[in-house]
């Protein structure tokens, strides 16, 4: 491995695989982020078209591991996909980086995003030895708000006015894990 880049990794829990996405998720991307739930909290294109799907896959996840930047999994639960999760905004001299994540609405309410978040939250900090993973979430998303809060993530505090929505600006609520909440 690189010193500045995460490894190709696959991770598994009970029921999920995190690996890579490939071109068999192209569909099933394109139909998540269309729902509208998916695209009231991320700022992703909308319409979100297939050739959008088509980069994402073929060169936007293997340019952001690539790069440094992060790493871009696809979440898998009985043999479909039931999300994406990356690591993302990674500053490699300080050890930090981001969680960000999105599911399919088959599994909403399921804990799959939570066990997703434990599962690469928990390997960023332990394998790849960093020393702060941190959500920033919409306070008015809920759902979100209950992850972080379910996989162990503590509040810090609101950064104001910190995201962009399609509705405009929101403040963003700040949570973080680092190595001694494992411990404890």
């Amino acid at each position: 491995m690189s010193e500045n880049v995460f490894p190709d990794i696959v991770l598994r829990t009970a029921r999920l695989t995190l690996r890579a996405p490939h071109e068999d998720d192209v569909d099933a991307i394109v139909a998540a982020v269309a729902d509208p739930l998916t695209q009231r909290w991320l700022p992703l294109p909308d319409p979100y078209e297939r050739e959008h799907a088509v980069t994402f896959v073929a060169e936007t996840a293997p340019t952001v591991r690539a790069s440094g930047r992060g790493l871009i999994r696809a979440i898998e639960c009985d043999g479909e996909l039931a999300g994406l999760i990356d690591l993302k905004n990674t500053d490699w001299r300080h050890r930090t980086t981001e969680i960000g994540y999105w599911t399919t609405p088959a599994v909403r309410g399921r804990g799959v995003m939570t066990e997703a978040t434990v599962a690469l939250s928990r390997w960023a900090l332990t394998e790849a030895a960093f020393e702060r993973v941190i959500m920033r979430i919409a306070p008015g998303n809920t759902a979100s708000i209950r992850v972080a809060e379910r996989a162990g993530f503590t509040y810090e505090g609101v950064a104001r006015n910190a995201g962009i929505i399609h509705a405009g600006r929101v403040d963003l609520a700040i949570y973080s894990l680092i190595p001694a909440d494992l411990t404890t």
